[in-house]
């Protein structure tokens, strides 16, 4: 491994090469440059670069070829030789087909890293079926849990599949993969399916439902917005805020500050009154504005935030002290996380604005 003059962070000297693609695999890749990996994306001839506003997209060199050219997969391989990690996310078989396997590259690079994000996984019986984050978060029993009681399922965004299940444990992989091929110099392959890794986040669910303390009934139980304690209410100027004090002590707060009927604070989680509650925390808040919740509950105990919108977000005091938005050439940018004490992830550059040259790349990596 070599380390690059702009890296800073703890995956310094650490090369991957990523084959473009969308979703999870460059949201990994963007997650592994912010750590100080040096990420070289493959991308075909003619795809568009220099988008400064391609926030996923940063901190990577871009180098352009026809994977359907012979002479051009030879300079894929000559990469992967000096790299440690390959990131794909194609169906299975296509990087076979273009020579790019696991097993040819392990000839030229026994300690190669070989990242494989999918939505399926490389084998079963729906491996080679096209799908999306909603369609990979539905088999694994996720979304049949997210919505309101008596409704429809609602997608919560690309969260839970793309970027929870499927890119976070792809970096995990990774990561872990690396760290074992120090010791034994062997690389592996990581198959990253985001139905694998959302079932593995339904964890909690699973065991809830083992002990009966779960139903699969929408929005009747504690982290569903069935509990009155853990849900939105909508305030004075159609704003919204957010109530989680689940703790005892916290929703006897909370309880206090709003006025909650006497009647009904030692009630917290008798399900038979949740109905009774909730309209009572619906008339409460419905009495103040957004800002005036803001001013007398946010920073307490009682588990209380606003509910904004993307735009307000990085207005947030608590984010702006965290500096979690950060300008990138006049863009602004999500923050890197987490945060290092001694070796502190940083954005490497925004994306790409020209290709750069295979034979410029062989050369610095076979000098260092």
């Amino acid at each position: 491994m070599s380390n690059t003059s702009s890296a800073t962070g703890p995956l310094a000297g650490v090369r991957v090469i990523e084959f473009a693609g969308i979703g999870p695999g460059p949201f990994a890749c963007m997650l592994l440059s912010d750590l100080g990996a040096e990420v070289i994306r493959v991308d075909r001839p003619g795809a568009r670069l220099g988008d400064p506003k391609d926030i996923i997209g940063r901190g990577r060199q871009t180098v352009l070829l026809d994977l359907k050219n012979p002479a051009d997969v030879a300079q894929v391989m000559d990469l992967l030789a000096l790299a440690d990690v390959l990131v794909e996310g194609f169906r299975p078989g296509v990087m076979e087909r273009l020579g790019l396997g696991p097993d040819a590259v392990a000839k030229r690079n026994p300690r190669l890293v070989y990242g494989r994000m999918t939505g399926w996984g490389q084998d079963g019986p729906l491996a080679q079926a096209a799908g999306h984050d909603i369609n990979y978060i539905s088999i694994a029993g996720a979304l049949a849990a997210i919505g309101e009681a008596g409704r429809a399922p609602v997608p919560p965004l690309n969260l839970v599949g793309d970027y929870g299940g499927g890119s976070l444990y792809l970096v995990v992989g990774i990561l872990s993969a690396v760290i074992e091929a120090q010791r034994s110099g062997r690389g592996q392959v990581v198959d990253a399916a985001i139905c694998d890794g959302v079932v593995s986040l339904m964890s909690l669910f699973q065991v809830q439902a083992l002990r009966g303390t779960h139903t699969e009934q929408r929005g009747s139980n504690m982290l569903d917005g069935g509990a009155p304690y853990y849900r939105v209410y909508e305030t004075a100027d159609g704003g919204f805020v957010s109530l989680g004090p689940i703790e005892p002590k916290f929703f006897e707060l909370l309880c206090e500050k709003v006025g909650l009927p006497e009647h009904l604070r030692q009630a917290q989680n008798d399900r038979a009154r949740w109905p009774e509650m909730a309209e009572a925390f619906a008339g409460i808040f419905r009495t103040r504005t957004r800002a005036q919740w803001c001013e007398l509950l946010e920073g307490t105990d009682a588990c209380f935030s606003p509910v904004l919108p993307l735009s307000e977000a990085a207005q947030h005091p608590h984010l702006q002290a965290r500096g979690a938005f950060v300008p990138v050439d006049g863009v602004v940018h999500t923050a890197p996380a987490p945060r290092l004490s001694r070796t502190p992830a940083r954005i490497q550059g925004p994306a790409p604005k020209a290709a750069v040259a295979v034979a410029d790349l062989l050369a610095r990596w076979q000098q260092g």
